[in-house]
């Protein structure tokens, strides 16, 4: 294989058709994930073409979760997928906007780079978004600090929507810029099957690529989502139909896993069609990746025993908005061949209000959490809901069920304890209550107030501590995670906290910020101000999640008592 650096950066573009939220992300992860199971080394960009800088201020209804990167950069969900997926670790360039696009090119032409000429969409614009492109598909992702030698990107939204229009004619110009044998496009369309004749039906994909080509991109492979397996009869008919070979058809139909995505897209050849089309410095051998990929896939539609765990949030009725808690729940649950079931429940529905205005709504709540294994309250923000929230920790806390307060939901575990423990009936956090007497979260003093976006502490910091946390996470002095808050517990009322047993096991290196929370006497009761969701992966669940799990399965006694070790034999499923 010749050296990365020698060799020549071959880009993958993954765009979409017909309707956004399709699994392009999945898409472009999974074949990230192939390339990178050849032994090639890979990075991913996301473009999103909306005019914000960055997603930070996106509620998570708009867009899903808002992922953060170790660099601090507060970006789309889907690199968050790229980052499991690929084991990679990427930083905010990644992720490109037609804000951070716009500013770049504005500050240019302030300083007056561009010599008095006007400055406009083409050339400037187009050009800005292929120098991007080309200087980010550089830098290294992996441990190793090698350069990658592909780039798969992601272009947001759908072919013919007016933001996307300057990208499209960007990559239009880049594919003769780059040559043809380093340049390839995936167009991921969706097939749909409408119930009264249950027919798939091709004309929506046919119309998409029609468009695409139109605007000069030829797809070189069209990936259809469809909810059974592509027919033969619909494949020739898009084959004619798109100007493709019937092989160049793939069909992604939905799977029970997302493990089997990668496996199902190898299966159809598609990295045999990258080696001949891009001509990729791979022999082709057995994969040891994928067989990790099969494994889990399989694992995962075999188990039987169930876990429930009740997350209760504010953003429920979208489920992207806790992707990442999600997936760390899955993590966790596989590792302990578990199969998670998780109950969503809007905090505000635990409140006496509801009971009041919609007393079924009310009891369906507290039954539900009353039901699960295991409670989960996420990061968020804003006052609503926040009152359901701390009523589910109290129940956790006096029930001794297994709890795990993340970000927001570590501080009201505090107030919780505050109010109901040292009896300091309006502790609150300043966030929600400037007035309180009892201020036991406080804002950070760097958060400047004026402004929304990227003022929070974020990104990787460290923390160090002592505890069955600790034990969790290896015995390690240290760990470092990624944060996203402004407001922070308040360090002066330490002291009456830990003698009634609420330690402070975990803070910051100058040991001023309150970094986690073990309750003692209690079987599983632990808050982190960090965000350990955004750091699992598959093979490595996060230990505070995996805590959570082994908690709410009965397990951790057990393996804390093993030093940290699941006993394989009764790991291996009969």
């Amino acid at each position: 294989m010749k050296h990365p650096s020698s060799a020549t950066m071959k880009y993958i573009l993954v765009t979409g058709g017909v309707i956004s939220g399709i699994g392009k992300g999945i898409i472009a992860s999974s074949v990230g994930t192939i390339l990178k199971s050849c032994g090639l080394h890979v990075t991913a960009i996301k473009i999103d073409p909306y005019i914000n800088i960055d997603a930070g201020t996106f509620s998570p209804y708009e867009h899903g979760e808002v992922f953060v990167l170790d660099d601090g950069g507060e970006v789309d969900l889907d690199l968050g997928n790229y980052e499991r997926f690929l084991d990679i670790r990427l930083i905010r360039d990644n992720n490109l906007t037609t804000g951070k696009i716009y500013q770049s090119v504005i500050t240019k032409e302030r300083r007056g780079d561009y010599l008095g000429k006007t400055v406009q969409v083409v050339p400037h614009i187009t050009d800005a978004i292929q120098e991007w492109v080309m200087r980010q598909a550089k830098i290294s992702v992996d441990v190793d600090g090698v350069e990658p030698q592909v780039c798969v990107i992601e272009l947001g939204g759908t072919v013919g929507d007016i933001e996307s229009m300057p990208f499209i004619e960007a990559f239009r110009q880049f594919q003769f810029k780059v040559k043809r044998e380093n340049f390839c496009n995936i167009h991921v369309s969706l097939i749909p099957q409408p119930n009264t004749t249950g027919e798939q039906k091709t004309k929506p994909t046919q119309n998409s690529v029609r468009e695409l080509r139109g605007l000069g991109l030829s797809p070189d492979l069209i990936m259809c989502r469809c909810a059974t397996v592509l027919e033969t009869s619909v494949k020739e008919k898009i084959s004619m139909f798109c100007h493709v070979e019937p092989t160049q058809v793939i069909c992604v139909q939905d799977v029970p896993s997302l493990y089997r995505v990668p496996l199902l897209l190898e299966s159809q050849g598609v990295v045999d069609y990258f080696c001949r089309r891009l001509n990729l410095p791979i022999e082709l051998k057995p994969r040891k990746m994928l067989t990790k990929w099969k494994e889990m896939a399989d694992r995962s539609d075999r188990l039987l025993e169930h876990v429930s765990i009740a997350l209760v949030g504010k953003y429920t009725k979208l489920s992207d908005s806790y992707t990442s808690v999600i997936k760390a729940l899955e993590h966790s649950a596989l590792a302990i061949n578990y199969k998670l079931e998780v109950k969503y429940i809007d905090s505000a529905d635990l409140e006496a209000v509801t009971l009041r205005d919609e007393p079924v709504k009310y009891h369906e709540a507290w039954q539900k959490l009353c039901s699960s294994h295991g409670v989960l309250v996420p990061g968020g923000f804003g006052v609503r809901g926040t009152e359901g929230k701390i009523q589910a920790i109290n129940w956790a806390r006096k029930q001794n069920k297994p709890f795990l307060g993340v970000c927001l939901g570590m501080q009201l575990a505090v107030c919780e304890f505050a109010r109901n423990v040292l009896g300091w009936e309006d502790a609150n956090s300043t966030e929600f209550n400037p007035e309180s007497r009892h201020p036991v979260v406080i804002d950070m003093p760097e958060h400047n107030p004026g402004q929304m976006g990227g003022t929070m502490r974020l990104g990787k910091r460290r923390t160090i501590f002592t505890s069955t946390s600790r034990k969790l996470y290896g015995d390690v002095e240290y760990v470092e995670e990624r944060h996203r808050h402004r407001f922070e517990v308040n360090p002066e009322l330490k002291h009456h906290f830990e003698k009634k047993g609420f330690h402070f096991v975990g803070q910051d290196v100058e040991g001023e910020r309150m970094e986690v929370i073990e309750l003692e006497d209690h079987g599983y009761f632990v808050g982190v101000q960090y965000h350990p969701e955004f750091t699992s992966r598959p093979i490595k669940p996060s230990p505070p999640y995996f805590g959570l799990l082994l908690a709410a399965a009965g397990k951790l006694p057990s393996y804390l008592t093993k030093g940290c070790r699941l006993s394989p034999r009764k790991n291996k499923i009969k």
